[in-house]
């Protein structure tokens, strides 16, 4: 897999552009709201703040987590505020709302699929997370499966959502216990390789053993 710049740029664009459009799945199938919209949601009617302020007040929080952590923001993180929303917008503009459930069901199942597909591109193009998988990636990197990290953080903002008044449906529970071994596996998968950083001028590899 190709460790240039142009073909990470273009992963991290593909990955968020395909995460705008699996949200906007999600939001169609009417199953259940994800676990950090349920979150946002809960906050929203709580507090009366419109649930945009809500969205962005999270990510400054989560982003204020990553400093214990040590995660550092990069373009894909800049990035993925300003993508994800307009592909969002883009996919229910175009794809219209869905009664029955014979066709919300693979609505949920593709948005999941998707969701996670879409996350291992952008993560693995390497040019910065997103805030929220910022704090997977963090913990992550302290030794914890990817897969359990993502499952145990979207259980307890669902939670805490629920408590809020968020709401809650089988697609929200779904996602929750899906999304982590789904990034468990794909990350591997779809992570362009470090690049490689040439010798110093004078320094002599060494040997393999």
């Amino acid at each position: 897999m190709s460790t240039s710049m142009p073909v990470r740029a273009v992963r991290l664009l593909a990955g968020l552009a395909l995460f705008g459009v699996s949200v906007g799945l999600l939001v169609r199938a009417d199953l259940g709201l994800a676990s950090w919209d349920v979150l946002h949601q809960g906050l929203a009617a709580r507090t009366g703040l419109p649930m945009g302020v809500v969205v962005n007040g999270i990510a400054l929080v989560v982003l204020l987590l990553w400093i214990p952590l040590r995660q550092r923001p990069g373009v894909g993180t800049v990035a993925n505020v300003a993508l994800v929303g307009l592909a969002l917008d883009a996919t229910l503009a175009l794809l219209p709302p869905v009664g029955a459930l014979v066709g919300r069901v693979p609505l949920l199942l593709a948005g999941i699929l998707l969701n996670g597909v879409a996350t291992a591109l952008y993560l693995g193009a390497r040019l910065g997370p997103g805030p929220r998988d910022g704090l997977m990636t963090g913990l992550a990197a302290r030794g914890l499966p990817i897969g359990r990290v993502r499952t145990l953080i979207e259980l307890v903002v669902l939670a805490l959502g629920w408590l809020l008044g968020g709401t809650v449906g089988p697609g929200t529970l779904l996602f929750a216990l899906a999304i982590g071994p789904l990034v468990q596996y794909l990350v591997p998968r779809l992570t362009a390789p470090a690049p490689v950083r040439p010798a110093p001028t004078g320094v002599t590899p060494p040997c393999p053993v």
